[in-house]
């Protein structure tokens, strides 16, 4: 049974790793652990969230709707939706520690592209202690 974390921030490029990990586990069996990571934008040096924005809450619901969106409704058995508040790369390496296969987007973006900084394709994949798979491209997976 194989473990497939995928990081997911909304954009296409995220949705076609989903839809990737999706398609692998169809054959193979397994779970998917979709992971989203956000934190605070910081101004010289300072976090700050307005009083009324849940910057958790807006993560939860763009990963829901991603997961939502390309699956149909009807997400793998045993998907699991993760949200952590960190460094996207970080997140995503410590939230696969004991998974198979990590998956990630070669580009961020989505609704939080803004609070991603650098590339997490290219941390995750030097860093990453299992295989990392960047998927490239704008074609639809077969």
């Amino acid at each position: 049974m194989t473990n497939i974390v995928v990081g997911i921030d909304g954009s296409e490029h995220s949705k076609r790793a989903l839809r990737w990990a999706g398609r692998f586990l169809a054959v193979t069996g397994g779970r998917i652990d979709a992971v989203i990571a956000w934190h605070p934008p910081v101004s010289f040096g300072w976090s700050y969230v307005p009083g009324d924005w849940n910057p958790e809450k807006d993560a939860e619901k763009v990963l829901a709707r991603t997961v939502d969106e390309v699956f149909d409704g009807n997400p793998p058995v045993g998907t699991r939706l993760i949200v952590r508040e960190g460094n996207p790369a970080k997140v995503l390496l410590d939230e696969s520690r004991d998974a198979d296969l990590l998956v990630v987007g070669s580009r961020g973006h989505g609704g939080f592209a803004g609070l991603l900084l650098g590339s997490v394709s290219a941390h995750c994949a030097e860093h990453a202690t299992l295989p990392v798979l960047v998927v490239h491209g704008n074609k639809e997976i077969p």
